[in-house]
């Protein structure tokens, strides 16, 4: 199954849509400047496991690599997809505090 992600700037958020233009999931994010922060990633029950996640989360971060953003994920899939996808870790923003 393929899926088109689009860019929903008025709700703030990207949009993975099947074939047949069904909402299978989105990535909600918020944006100031030059930075992304990227807060949740919701897939409907019916496409769990088919690979809308990950769909949008190498969406949004090709994204943001063409257009020279930082990025904040907070989201907790997009966090852990990134540690499996070194190859966007130039882009993303990291603490360099310790935790105690």
């Amino acid at each position: 199954m393929t899926f088109t992600v689009t860019d929903a700037p008025e709700r703030d958020r990207l949009e993975a849509h099947d074939e047949t233009n069904a909402l299978a999931g989105v990535l909600t994010y918020q944006l100031t400047g030059t930075i992304i922060a990227y807060t949740h990633t919701k897939v409907e029950p019916e496409f769990e496991g088919r690979g809308v996640g990950s769909a949008l989360a190498r969406a949004a971060m090709e994204d943001a690599r063409g257009k020279g953003r930082t990025v904040v994920p907070i989201c907790p899939f997009l966090s852990g997809w990134l540690d499996r996808h070194p190859e966007y870790e130039n882009l993303v923003a990291r603490s360099t505090r310790k935790i105690k």
